[in-house]
């Protein structure tokens, strides 16, 4: 019996975060397919600059400022969120220095299933333990974070010409 992926109910406190998710989840996708057009390594380099800086670095520091404060600092799902964020810096680091098909190709692949552990774990579990003043807490924070100032990635180098 095949498993069927139903779409997840999130509260609306975390949407925000959700949503940063879902562009998480097609930079995945266009590195998959950049790699596949044989796009130049240093095309998918420079956009995963522009997608750390622009985009991974703020949602991090988002999660880890708003909402991980008010969740049990020891909790198994919390500390793997914090690994898996570090893993993503080190290899993101390592990228700028040196980068190649199978790191890129790893990077995606780690991104995409911490993506996935946020949505499917760790977000339902902050849902149920903190109380509704306190995801409207975070939604309050995310909310009164200032937009960050940024160009649009221009190069659509995975779409098939």
């Amino acid at each position: 019996m095949e498993k069927e992926n139903k779409p997840i109910k999130r509260s609306a406190q975390l949407a925000p975060l959700s949503r940063e998710h879902h562009e998480g989840l097609l930079f995945g996708w266009k590195i998959k397919q950049g790699l596949a057009f044989e796009i130049p390594i240093a095309t998918l380099q420079a956009f995963v600059q522009w997608s750390w800086q622009n985009h991974f670095r703020p949602h991090f520091e988002s999660e880890e400022k708003i909402l991980i404060p008010l969740l049990p600092e020891k909790h198994p799902m919390v500390l793997r969120m914090q690994k898996e964020h570090e893993q993503i810096r080190v290899l993101v680091v390592a990228l700028m220095e040196k980068a190649d098909a199978a790191a890129l190709q790893s990077l995606g692949d780690l991104i995409k299933g911490h993506i996935r552990f946020e949505e499917r774990a760790l977000f339902p579990e902050a849902e149920n333990i903190l109380s509704e003043d306190q995801l409207d807490q975070v939604l309050t924070a995310l909310e009164n974070q200032p937009s960050p100032e940024h160009t649009a990635w221009t190069n659509e180098f995975w779409i098939k010409k």
